[in-house]
């Protein structure tokens, strides 16, 4: 009988094997929070004539206001790209090539289908859709202007993240990454060039940079910095020489994929769905509370906190593969040095969060804005949103650590639990004793309830385990 060798997984040092594989995760997870910081940068400094400067804040509440539909994007988004990433990736490893390429095919047309479904039901209703999530007259228009552009382009949106999950399948992880990054840095270019209109004089001669089209602006720089990269998408997935890729004959939908695809992606589609109604009921609470100012306020925080919990993310990514191995091999101690050297590198991420939230909140309010109120208003919130931030970098890793060892059923529960068990009472319980601070206090409390969760459900499976 031939002797099992066990790949790299299994023998490697494990910092070098996290190294190698959680490094490329954090840049494309780091990347891809950056998106989104650099849009809230530039629309934060939007002034009332669309000029860079003196910003009455109402165009970044705008945008906040724009979360829970964004996120009912994301979902149906994850739902189709997680779920044909993770189908593509059992029939390669099963050598059913075939259907392999019928489930890339399937996933274009979905991506097409659902992305235009989408499109035409909110753009109807999209005034009614965004008062329900808190906007107000005056911050109506902004969230208008910015969500019909994202609107009209959300095809390309859907299909640029389903093909980048596609494309991490199909073994070009690097490639992905590429993607997110090329993203990233066509947006912070094209931002300030469709945001804003700057005049100066040269030898007496006037001149102007920029179309000056504010918030309008920022969507459209968005959807054609994704449109770029889906176009290189397409290039990638039409290499005849990759098994994988684009071809006649892929494109008929198949009930029997169809069921695999959304089966699969069920899970983050349902987690998705429970953070929009999070936003949805902080953003009621802010402006209960706290007007308009307080939306901008929180859309700021949330921003800069959400790219720390990306940056956890990633090492999850990278951590994943190893664990999984490993337990599959029965090899429990490199399971359980892999899962302490997660938690101390995600540790070092959230406590850098923590310090800088804590200490340094005005330095990083400044960057999205100048005007006083939301910057104070800001502050706050940042102070109170990180108070138990050094413990949240372990609650992740141990709730994906469940999901790494084919535990998916208790890491749901475990995200569900924060989100729906202690946030959303939170929200609704703790805003009428602490008014605008109970609203922003929710976010610690629920962070530090599911922590106790999370110990208690790991050492159960560690006492099962010795049992």
């Amino acid at each position: 009988m031939a002797q099992y060798v066990p790949t790299e997984l299994g023998t490697r040092s494990i910092p070098r094997l996290l190294f190698q594989y959680a490094v490329p995760a954090i840049i494309a997870m780091t990347a891809a929070s950056l998106y989104n910081i650099v849009d809230s940068i530039f629309i934060g400094h939007i002034g009332p004539d669309g000029s860079w400067g003196n910003s009455d804040g109402m165009a970044i509440s705008g945008l906040a206001l724009t979360l829970p539909l964004m996120n009912i994007s994301i979902a149906l988004g994850a739902m189709v790209g997680v779920g044909a990433s993770t189908v593509i990736s059992v029939r390669l490893g099963q050598k059913e090539y075939e259907t392999a390429k019928h489930v890339l095919g399937n996933t274009v047309v979905l991506n097409i289908l659902i992305g235009t479904l989408f499109m035409i039901a909110c753009l109807i209703w999209l005034d009614p859709i965004l008062v329900l999530f808190g906007a107000s007259e005056a911050t109506l228009p902004y969230a208008r202007d910015y969500m019909e552009v994202i609107l009209l382009g959300n095809v390309i949106s859907h299909s640029y993240f389903g093909l980048n999950a596609v494309l991490r399948s199909a073994g070009h992880p690097q490639k992905a990454m590429y993607c997110t990054i090329l993203t990233v840095v066509i947006n912070a270019i094209l931002d300030p060039l469709f945001i804003f209109n700057s005049q100066f004089t040269i030898l007496n001669c006037q001149f102007s940079i920029g179309l000056g089209m504010g918030i309008q602006g920022a969507a459209i720089a968005t959807i054609l910095s994704q449109l770029i990269s889906l176009i290189w998408q397409f290039k990638l997935l039409s290499n005849k020489d990759e098994l994988l890729h684009l071809q006649s004959g892929i494109y008929g939908l198949r009930p029997v994929i169809i069921r695999q695809i959304i089966a699969v992606g069920m899970s983050p589609f349902l987690m998705n769905l429970c953070a929009c109604l999070v936003v949805l009921l902080i953003n009621k609470g802010m402006k209960q509370y706290g007007g308009d100012t307080a939306i901008a306020a929180y859309g700021i925080v949330n921003r800069v906190v959400f790219l720390f919990l990306m940056m956890v993310m990633g090492l999850n990514q990278g951590m994943q593969p190893i664990v999984g191995y490993n337990w599959g091999a029965r090899q429990n101690e490199r399971v359980w040095q892999t899962l302490r050297l997660t938690i101390l590198c995600a540790e070092v991420v959230v406590i850098t969060g923590f310090i800088m939230g804590e200490f340094f909140p005005n330095t990083l309010t400044h960057l999205f804005t100048d005007n006083l109120p939301i910057v104070q208003m800001a502050d706050r919130g940042f102070r109170i949103d990180v108070l138990v931030f050094p413990i949240v970098g372990a609650q992740m890793v141990i709730g994906n650590f469940f999901q790494s060892i084919g535990h998916a059923g208790k890491s749901i529960f475990q995200s569900l639990t924060r989100q729906m068990l202690f946030l959303v009472p939170g929200l609704i319980l703790l805003p009428p004793y602490f008014g605008l601070d109970g609203v922003w206090l929710a976010i610690p409390v629920s962070d530090l309830l599911s922590f106790f969760v999370s110990i208690g459900m790991l050492w159960w499976l560690v006492r099962k385990l010795k049992e």
